[in-house]
């Protein structure tokens, strides 16, 4: 039995990028002449927001155009200094040991809301890149309000694509993963780190521990 295996990147194959967004933010902020600051706490409870949406909830709803301006500062500062992006992340627990045992019995995809750059940039430095080589990464850069490709309609192509599977495993923390179900079928996991609530929305499983996945391999 062939198995695809659906993987979102931040929030569920790694942690600590939260911390480097509000760094980044702050800097940015700083560097536009803007006295409003991030916490880290305020980076836990807007982590999986558009990093556009960071700076309407500071600055309010009528502050779109600026943050918008804000947000493609921070992408730029990113891919600029990818230390400051990168600063502090890591591997979630036990994915590189997940990730092993699926790699060569099964097929895996890495479907994420960033940007192409900055997603190969992540993938090196959390030494995921060998698990998702050209065609099994995708970068879905969803940083506007109106932007078009979701990661629904990249899935729908690269299943389209002439790839057959016998059962498809989705594993995600927010709710548009957890919709990938209604493109593919086959179960979604929704996953949350010890230290985040689970995100509000349907799953057929919610685990704190990527080892939870095992039996499905």
């Amino acid at each position: 039995m062939k198995k695809l295996f659906v993987w979102d990147l931040h929030g569920t194959l790694e942690q600590g990028n939260h911390l480097a967004v509000v760094s980044i933010s702050n800097e940015v902020l700083r560097c536009f002449g803007h006295a409003e600051r991030f916490t880290d706490e305020d980076g836990m409870a807007l982590y999986g927001k558009k990093w556009y949406e960071y700076f309407t909830w500071l600055l309010g709803e009528d502050a779109y155009e600026q943050a918008m301006r804000l947000q493609e500062a921070c992408f730029e500062l990113s891919e600029i200094n990818p230390e400051m992006q990168c600063d502090g992340i890591e591997p979630t627990p036990h994915a590189i040991e997940v990730l092993s045992a699926i790699d060569g019995k099964h097929h895996q995809i890495l479907i994420s809301n960033t940007r192409p750059a900055t997603l190969e940039t992540f993938l090196k430095v959390l030494s995921l890149d060998e698990f998702f080589p050209s065609g099994r990464a995708f970068a879905v850069d969803q940083h506007s309000r109106d932007a078009r490709r979701t990661k629904a309609q990249v899935l729908a192509e690269f299943l389209g694509d002439a790839h057959d599977y016998d059962d498809i495993v989705i594993v995600g923390d927010s709710p548009s993963d957890m919709r990938l179900k209604e493109v593919s079928g086959g179960s979604c996991y929704l996953f949350a780190h010890p230290e985040f609530e689970f995100r509000e929305c349907e799953s057929d499983y919610r685990i704190r521990d990527l080892r939870r996945l095992l039996p499905a391999v």
